[in-house]
């Protein structure tokens, strides 16, 4: 569930321009804030299903536009490679830094 959590957060922080302001409300409250799905209900006096509903179709939209623009798995191979290169640096191993950084130059 942590793991969900987190990805949704990530998935969020990227794509939340393209949601409406309600979708942004529920999503915040319910994932950064902490607040319940009965909180969240009795905040915009609306069901406890309502709220399911749209945070279940928001998260399904995120996963959407990850899938068609893909900056959440960019930016975790950039991390991945950024690590690798620190690593590779307190080596002192010039050679495969100088691979991460061409890897790193022709990600897609």
């Amino acid at each position: 569930m942590l793991e969900k959590t987190t990805r949704i957060n990530y998935l969020f922080d990227f794509y939340q321009e393209l949601l409406t302001p309600k979708q942004k409300n529920y999503m915040e409250l319910y994932y950064l804030e902490d607040y319940s799905l009965g909180e969240i209900s009795e905040t915009y006096d609306v069901s406890r299903q309502a709220v399911y509903d749209n945070i279940r179709r928001t998260e399904a939209m995120l996963e959407e536009y990850e899938e068609k623009l893909g900056l959440y798995r960019r930016f975790e191979e950039q991390s991945r490679i950024l690590e690798e290169m620190r690593d590779s640096l307190s080596k002192k191993d010039l050679k495969r830094v100088s691979s991460l950084i061409e890897e790193l130059e022709n990600l897609d």
